[in-house]
């Protein structure tokens, strides 16, 4: 097993200057960072890992469990944390495979994950599942080097795995199901925040839309903030103007959409009978909405499982980066449009 020692003997660097360097320390210590580089570079190829856990023992007949690290950005909702964590519970195998560990859930800002040190260093965590990454994040991540294993979820990556559903796909489902039903008019639902998931069902969706000689025109393109309230009042503002109503609408998130149902009840439009609505993710709320509303389930709990499997096999060198799952996203069919018959 590589040391601490090695790693300062080839970098040049005194044994205490490596050892700050891979405890996250070399800001704090005014390390340079050309020198910070250095000792990251070294301690990846020669495979150093921290034993995170074993630091933390006071008994050396613990046994002695990797540190997984889930990564959420702070405006995710609870409904997929709670979803997420279920998935790892009970659909997870890692457990009846004796495949234990210990789960660090760590917030961060959108577009920080660079101030998350111990992606470079492998102090507190030995491997980690992000999810929310921003376009600024993936960047971040796609040009510098990461020391533990990283599975994105709900992102794609040509360096590192993943675990995601086909967005694009989704987008070009719901389509389908409005030109089938013989729409010609059709509305998006878009929410304000920088996620690739998103912008490929809203690609998919326009793609196939164009396709089918559908009319999607930019005044039926309603942007809100990502919540009930952005629906709402998206929906509100978007009334005052409209004279012509499309007969359906896509909601390229669950959150928007509960939040247009109200608004639309306020102001006298039917939901089905005049405008005809599908939503995506498919969160537990969807199904008592008045309306019932359709909407693209996102199988939340058994990409979460599988996230939790692919990281734990990079962990014990398994499998090797990048593993790539996709997930079929299938639309569950309720009263605010019925399936085409």
């Amino acid at each position: 097993m590589t040391s601490i020692k090695e790693i300062a003997k080839i970098a040049e660097v005194s044994v205490g200057t490596a050892s700050f360097v891979l405890n996250g320390k070399g800001d704090q210590m005014r390390i340079s960072k050309m020198t910070q580089e250095r000792v990251l570079k070294i301690a990846k190829e020669l495979g150093y890992t921290p034993n995170i856990s074993a630091r933390r023992l006071r008994s050396s007949d613990e046994k002695v469990l990797p540190v997984i690290a889930m990564l959420w950005t702070k405006n995710a909702r609870s409904t997929l944390i709670k979803r997420f964590l279920d998935g790892i519970q009970d659909k997870s195998s890692s457990r009846e495979q004796n495949r234990e560990f210990e789960l660090l859930i760590q917030p961060y800002e959108n577009g920080h994950l660079n101030k998350i040190s111990s992606l470079k260093t492998g102090t507190r965590f030995n491997g980690a599942i992000i999810v929310g990454a921003t376009e600024a994040d993936m960047d971040y991540l796609e040009t510098n080097d990461v020391n533990v294993p990283i599975v994105f979820y709900q992102r794609k990556s040509n360096k590192f795995s993943t675990v995601y559903a086909d967005s694009f796909r989704a987008g070009e489902n719901v389509a389908d199901v409005f030109m089938k039903k013989g729409h010609r008019k059709v509305g998006l639902m878009v929410p304000r925040l920088s996620n690739q998931a998103v912008t490929l069902r809203k690609e998919g969706f326009v793609s196939r839309v164009t396709e089918h000689s559908l009319e999607l025109s930019s005044d039926n393109i309603l942007i809100g903030s990502f919540s009930e309230e952005g629906g709402y009042q998206s929906v509100k503002e978007w009334l005052t103007t409209k004279k012509e109503l499309p007969t359906a609408i896509f909601s390229l998130c669950d959150e928007m959409a509960v939040g247009a149902l109200s608004a639309f009840h306020e102001e006298g439009i039917g939901i089905p009978e005049d405008i005809e609505m599908i939503s995506h993710d498919d969160y537990e709320i969807t199904k008592f909405t008045i309306p019932a509303l359709s909407t693209v389930h996102l199988p939340v709990e058994e990409m979460a499982a599988q996230c939790m499997r692919t990281l734990l096999d990079l962990i014990e060198k398994r499998a090797k980066a990048p593993i790539h799952s996709t997930f079929e996203s299938p639309i569950v069919f309720r009263k605010s449009c019925e399936a085409p018959s």
